[in-house]
């Protein structure tokens, strides 16, 4: 008897076994019954072949139309042409050779019905137009019987379809998990009894049964119900351990001070907070003054004010005695917050310095590329605790970086940094956490799995402050060239009236090793047809046809991070006309009076990124444009995420697009988003009610059994999802 644990060399055999390994990376039983079928076939029903894609493994059932066969004048002297058909769309088989073209001439008679598997390919036939084709694909006859009752009965039956590999058609992986059913032995159901009564749930070993053979609907959809709450409630059951462990470390409680520098600072603002920054400034300081670390994460749509919530977090804490350190991922925005945050705190920020107010602080800056003397004199701000508010960028993690007393981690953008990363900060706090604050405006899959599953305390800012603009977006696309010709004619005719514009490439060019933007191709997967546009190749033609005139500057990550201050300083000045720039401008730079934005090669950006970019404008009281410029064909995956991204300004909104088109990330592990996800029925975005229920359970359960003493079977679940990788990430996340 097989159990889930058992090495399935030992059920399939060392050959089978190891094309398993190599092609889906299943080694046990129990990843052999967790590898479900991706959809499922009845007999005599043919499958969609206008779907399938160029480079696709499939698996299609299809018809029989066509079969003809040919001597030809080159090696290996004989070709096989099958046609087959969904009744919609044709796809054409190739067989060369009579040896490798024997068995399918024997057997593939026209009104033959059949499985067909292999690589999609696309060829060209001289004078004629594009064909896809699978070339010396498996195939596996679907014969009806005689008798009617049987037929009808036989015609009904679900094939599992499976995700599969070269060297191992879908079918063979049918007939290794029939192998494995066979002499399976799960022993007692690892899910409490009460649980299972209590919604109905069938057994684990039906569940198996059923989602890999269901004799009908009813029965697959009560195994993909069980099978579904499984993975919700194993995860959540993980999640509870962790929060409960979580709310049993020490942090020291920040409580808000009366009279103190938050009172003076907002007693100065010279404007009101919306309803939502004082809803929300009230919860996060409820968790500052508590004796767990905070770990929350703060939400808000580009421009609603998350930095502003931030600072005054961060001053709730320096009122409590103790620092603040906001991290950054680029030095462009370290440099813009702690311009912003010693601009809006004015004399408050200057203590001990000639005009500094009673109550002040000061704010230091720290990035890797400061000179020594101003780098030594931010460590020692820092050490000695004379700085309230240290910003800065990777360099904070630094070993030698200390503190006085760190009260507070704040995160901009989190995504962008690693688990061991946030980790390092945090460990620089001495007996006991920092209270942790994490911001972003669209969240990536990953973060909005993790809302959803409830591990992190969520704030959102669902308010725009007064004054904001509206921001349009168009789609700039290769059938029409009189908008990309217009679209620098709108430029023009801004900086006749004195507005500002960006121009954003996915690449700095100039040479090798180039950092900016996503490989191309990415991130639709897609086939690039060029590199991508690259800054210093764009310059040339802005200046000398497409802007002439205009005050053009430059800004990307190779610049010595003085020139990139001065250029942000002449184009936050007014200086210059036109900024053309990498990503480096994505996050946090405001400058009031640009109004356009024009992203090159929109297509190979995420949607984050692309909403990111176009924050960048309407930040003050003048409308915002935004261009998204792209070669991307109508009905591609990219021009799809582009008209997507054009027709809302909601993040929220897009971040649910992103989830779906990514999918949500290894829930308990480090990859961000898409293979790595940990989920394999569990879709968040559909079963979101499912989630719900499964954490109220699991929270429930953990509360009373934290070790879960007294469910083997559940704990044995639990450390199966849990291997020493993840467990450490769990630890340090």
């Amino acid at each position: 008897m097989a159990k889930l644990d058992e090495p399935l060399y030992k059920v399939v055999g060392d050959r089978t076994a190891k094309v398993l390994v190599k092609g889906l990376d299943l080694h046990t039983v129990g990843d052999l019954l967790r590898h479900y079928p991706r959809r499922y076939a009845r007999r005599g029903e043919l499958t969609d072949l206008v779907g399938v894609q160029d480079g696709e493994h499939v698996t299609v059932m299809a018809e029989v139309v066509k079969v003809q066969g040919r001597e030809i004048p080159r090696q290996p002297g004989y070709l096989l042409e099958v046609t087959v058909t969904d009744g919609r769309g044709e796809l054409k088989l190739t067989y060369f050779g009579r040896k490798g073209a024997y068995r399918a001439e024997r057997e593939l008679a026209p009104g033959t019905h059949a499985l067909f598997s292999g690589k999609v390919t696309t060829y060209r036939p001289r004078g004629g137009r594009a064909q896809r084709q699978l070339a010396h694909p498996e195939h596996r006859l679907v014969q009806a019987r005689d008798a009617d009752a049987a037929a009808r009965e036989f015609a009904e039956e679900l094939i599992p379809i499976y995700p599969a590999t070269k060297g191992l058609e879908s079918w063979k992986i049918a007939d290794c998990v029939e192998l494995v059913l066979k002499h399976l032995d799960l022993g007692p159901d690892p899910m409490p009894g009460s649980l299972l009564g209590k919604y109905g749930f069938v057994g684990l070993k039906e569940a198996y049964g059923g989602i890999h053979r269901p004799q009908d609907t009813a029965e697959l959809g009560r195994a993909r119900r069980r099978l579904k709450w499984d993975e919700a409630f194993v995860l959540q059951v993980a999640l509870a351990q962790r929060r409960l462990a979580a709310a049993a470390l020490p942090a020291r409680p920040r409580a808000r001070v009366a009279g103190g520098l938050l009172d003076e600072f907002d007693r100065r603002l010279p404007f009101t907070l919306t309803e939502g920054q004082v809803r929300v400034g009230e919860e996060i300081a409820a968790d500052l003054a508590r004796e767990h670390p905070m770990h929350r994460l703060l939400q808000g749509d580009v421009g609603a004010g998350k930095t502003m919530i931030a600072l005054r977090a961060m001053l709730q804490v320096v009122d409590g005695g103790g620092q603040a350190a906001l991290l950054a991922p680029t030095e462009v925005l370290a440099q813009q917050h702690h311009r912003s945050i010693t601009k809006m705190l004015g004399e408050l920020a200057e203590a001990g310095r000639l005009g500094g107010a009673d109550h002040a602080t000061r704010v230091e800056l720290l990035t890797g590329s400061q000179g020594a003397k101003a780098r030594r004199a931010a460590l020692l701000e820092a050490a000695s605790g004379a700085a309230g508010i240290v910003v800065g960028t990777h360099a904070l993690l630094q070993e030698h970086v200390q503190f006085a007393d760190l009260g507070l981690v704040v995160v901009d953008e989190q995504h962008r940094f690693g688990v061991e990363q946030r980790d390092a900060l945090r460990e620089k706090v001495q007996g006991g956490r920092p209270h942790v604050l994490v911001m972003t405006a669209t969240p990536i899959p990953r973060t909005v799995a993790m809302t959803v599953f409830g591990d992190l305390e969520t704030s959102v800012l669902d308010q725009l402050p007064a004054g904001r603009s509206e921001i349009s977006t168009h789609v700039v696309p290769p059938e029409l060239p009189s908008f990309f010709d217009r679209a620098w004619r709108r430029i023009a005719e801004e900086a006749a009236q004195g507005r500002q514009t960006y121009v954003v490439c996915p690449r700095i060019g100039g040479q090798e090793g180039d950092e900016a933007g996503p490989p191309p191709g990415e991130p639709d997967g897609e086939p690039a047809t060029r590199p991508p546009l690259a800054v210093l190749d764009l310059l040339p033609r802005l200046e000398q046809e497409l802007l002439p005139g205009l005050r053009l500057g430059v800004l990307h990550g190779r610049l010595h991070p003085d020139e990139k201050d001065a250029v942000m300083r002449s184009f936050g000045a007014g200086e210059l006309d036109v900024l053309l720039a990498t990503t480096v401008i994505e996050v946090g730079v405001d400058v009031p009076n640009a109004t356009v934005m024009v992203i090159m090669d929109a297509d190979r950006f995420g949607v984050s990124q692309l909403h990111q970019l176009r924050g960048r404008v309407g930040r003050g009281s003048l409308p915002g444009l935004c261009l998204l410029v792209t070669e991307a064909a109508i009905g591609s995956r990219a021009r799809e995420r582009l008209d997507a991204v054009a027709s809302t300004t909601d993040g929220f909104e897009l971040s649910r697009l992103d989830l779906e088109q990514r999918r949500e990330g290894d829930v308990l592990g480090a990859a961000q988003a898409g293979r790595g996800s940990s989920l394999r029925l569990l879709t968040l975005l559909r079963d979101e009610e499912v989630i719900r229920q499964a954490r109220e359970e699991a929270t429930a359960l953990v509360a009373a059994d934290p070790d879960l003493a007294a469910h083997p079977g559940l704990a044995a679940e639990l450390t199966a999802l849990l291997d020493a990788e993840r467990a450490e990430y769990l630890e340090k996340a």
